[in-house]
């Protein structure tokens, strides 16, 4: 996918709610698993790049994931519709690519 497109982020407590919303965004909409952040104490955030709308759709799909499962903590989430492109630096070191080893892959 062409650099600099909208990105979409989740982020909740834990990995089930995480797989749960990265798996309800890549079904939703045509978009792109960028990566995953585990931020901390247990804080783990998801991003998804796409189409400002795929995003959206992705996002709202990952919420509802989420919000649906018992004891849910959503702690945040957003699209942001044309990012800054300084925001690579930030991305690239959260990228999936980054994260899993080649001999995991």
């Amino acid at each position: 996918m062409a650099a600099y497109q909208a990105l979409g982020m989740i982020e909740t407590f834990g990995l089930v709610f995480i797989s749960q919303a990265a798996d309800a965004m890549c079904k939703a909409g045509d978009v792109e698993l960028v990566g995953y952040e585990n931020t901390a104490s247990g804080y783990i955030s998801v991003l998804v790049r796409g189409d400002v709308a795929a995003c959206q759709a992705a996002v709202e799909a990952g919420v509802k994931a989420v919000e649906a499962m018992e004891d849910a903590n959503l702690y945040s989430y957003v699209v942001i519709p044309s990012p800054h492109p300084a925001l690579e630096k930030i991305i690239a070191r959260y990228s999936l690519d980054n994260l899993i080893p080649d001999s995991a892959k």
